[in-house]
């Protein structure tokens, strides 16, 4: 029988390569209670529902979103992941009070994830994505020349 620990990296590889292929039912079964804190933007997705409704959200603009394993290790009740986060522009993203219409344009940026898990338990509790939102929006050439990340946070398409 595999360890707590290597249980714990088979769900986490498991609901990552369930997100990649939209299988929403199998990626909720990965979680004991379905949480996402997106760190980037701050927004928090509690339940089911409402982690359902971040799937949708998230996939409209970038309907072929994906993700590649860089590298992934545990401590304690924690699964720690780095991978890149590919996706190609092809649906309406919405930015602040802005809409901008698809580009065609793909990315591929790092990112880090931490997958907590309840102690003793193989279910993942809370799914914590670590990135920074304008690194998707320069790799879309979506950001005003010049834009450090500070001040002026009105998007633009070039």
């Amino acid at each position: 029988m595999a360890s707590l620990t290597e249980r714990r990296i088979e769900t986490v590889r498991s609901h990552m390569a369930l997100e990649v292929t939209h299988d929403w039912d199998g990626v909720i079964a990965t979680f004991e209670h379905p949480r996402y804190e997106l760190l980037g933007p701050g927004a928090v997705f509690d339940g089911e529902e409402q982690v359902r409704r971040y799937f949708q959200l998230s996939r409209v603009p970038f309907p072929d979103q994906g993700n590649e394993i860089i590298a992934i290790a545990a401590a304690d009740d924690t699964v720690l992941v780095e991978f890149w986060l590919t996706g190609t522009h092809l649906g309406p993203l919405q930015i602040g009070g802005t809409t901008v219409p698809p580009t065609g344009r793909a990315f591929r940026v790092r990112m880090a994830a931490s997958f907590e898990f309840a102690p003793g338990g193989d279910k993942i509790v809370c799914e914590r994505p670590y990135y920074d939102q304008s690194m998707v929006l320069k790799a879309l050439d979506l950001l005003p020349e010049g834009w450090s990340g500070s001040g002026n946070r009105k998007y633009s398409r070039k």
